[in-house]
């Protein structure tokens, strides 16, 4: 920007915390930034407005407005370089995000994407992020192409004809990576920098008989009865599997969102962890409203992130119990000062949101090995969530190596 003027106006996109917060904060630490001004694209309408009519080098706006931004300037685009920020946030074709980006890339001189998780689902994934970046010249020019030229349609409905799920066809990973190879490329924290251990330890529940019994009527009938006139029912595969997870934590909710107690299990474990850290401070992941309210019911001093005032008294030890849903935390947040212990009260089925949580401690600055403790209810639905976060994590393990930076090459 200031040294060969490649760029005159930069727009960054990222997840609403850290918009607010991470860049900002990041370009305090570094003094060859210090002359770069920045303006946050964020708040209430008439706010992002004045922001962008402030002079800056940089303006920063959170994804969910990516649409709203495009719309606003529409033909008369200003920004020459995007840095978008956890861009497999854009994986999604059909999402709103990626076609108004899609809009103005041609305006776009220059565009870097940064994630961690690149192919949280498998290399289906990949199409809409790389077309961002080149407009389709490696991998096609439509995401139809795409799958046609590398995937097989795996599960089908014979009768609507929609297709659930893609199969790599034999060499297509090689293929792929080559690709796009040229303009992408991995570098893992732990092969360039010094980051401590992550350990990951799955913590056995076991149910009482009792309990167990109601989570296979469930499972087997997609009905629980709990009173004459309450029932618990899962009329759809995607809804059973959500009722299996809440009951897998101990608490589900009825149609009229009202919340019905079934075990303590994990709570119990969870006190044990917390009581063995002896004062040293836990980040609990939950993944329902009901898991946060029977937290704060069960340990007195859980809080949440609300503020940068939280973020400051974590990192500076004054929270005991941190609770946070993977899904608002995931992402670019600075939590590794304050501790180096996880717990994982409540799994799903996102690796993207897993492998971000805990990089949340997992990261550059951490000086103590984290551990990362999962409560896994034996038997259930449980299984199968870790089970299934393994194989993607094959998978996306697999594109990294791939695309590792040749340093030494370099060299």
């Amino acid at each position: 920007m200031h040294d060969r003027f490649e760029v005159y106006k930069t727009l960054i996109i990222a997840p609403l915390r850290v918009a607010r917060m991470t860049w900002s904060s990041e370009i305090e630490k570094w003094d060859h930034l210090q002359g770069l001004k920045l303006s946050k694209v964020l708040g209430s309408e008439k706010e992002r407005l004045k922001a962008l009519e402030a002079e800056a080098d940089i303006y920063i706006i959170n994804r969910e407005n990516t649409e709203w931004l495009v719309n606003h300037f529409s033909r008369a685009w200003p920004f020459d370089m995007v840095v978008i920020d956890e861009l497999s946030s854009f994986k999604s074709n059909k999402s709103r995000r990626f076609k108004a980006l899609r809009k103005v890339r041609p305006l776009i001189k220059r565009i870097v994407g940064l994630t961690g998780t690149p192919t949280p689902n498998g290399l289906i994934d990949l199409w809409p992020q790389i077309y961002l970046l080149d407009r389709g010249e490696r991998l096609g020019k439509t995401i139809t192409g795409y799958r046609k030229e590398y995937f097989d349609p795996g599960q089908k409905n014979w009768q609507t004809g929609v297709v659930y799920n893609y199969l790599l066809k034999d060499e297509s990973e090689k293929a792929i990576y080559e690709k796009i190879s040229d303009i992408c490329i991995s570098m893992k924290a732990e092969d360039y920098l010094e980051v401590p251990e992550l350990k990951e330890i799955p913590i056995e529940i076991e149910l009482d008989p009792k309990d167990y019994k109601k989570y296979k009527q469930l499972e087997t009938d997609l009905l629980l009865p709990l009173s004459e006139t309450e029932d618990i029912e899962a009329l759809t595969a995607a809804t059973l599997s959500n009722k299996l997870l809440q009951l897998a934590n101990g608490a589900v909710y009825d149609e009229n969102r009202q919340v019905h107690l079934i075990h303590d299990e994990k709570l119990k474990a969870l006190e044990e962890i917390i009581e063995a850290a002896n004062g040293k401070p836990v980040i609990v992941y939950y993944n329902y409203k009901h898991d946060l309210e029977r937290l704060k019911e069960w340990f007195k001093d859980v809080r949440t992130l609300e503020t940068d005032t939280d973020i400051a008294d974590w990192n500076a030890g004054r929270i005991p119990i941190l609770a946070l849903h993977p899904a608002s935390a995931g992402h670019g947040l600075n939590l590794q000062h304050g501790g180096n212990i996880i717990v994982w009260f409540g799994l799903n089925w996102s690796l993207e949101l897993y492998q971000q949580a805990n990089a949340r401690l997992h990261r550059q600055g951490q000086t103590s090995k984290v551990t990362a403790y999962l409560l896994v209810t034996k038997k259930t639905i449980d299984e199968d969530v870790v089970a299934a976060l393994k194989t993607k994590n094959s998978t996306q393990d697999k594109l990294l190596r791939a695309l590792k930076a040749r340093i030494s090459v370099c060299k």
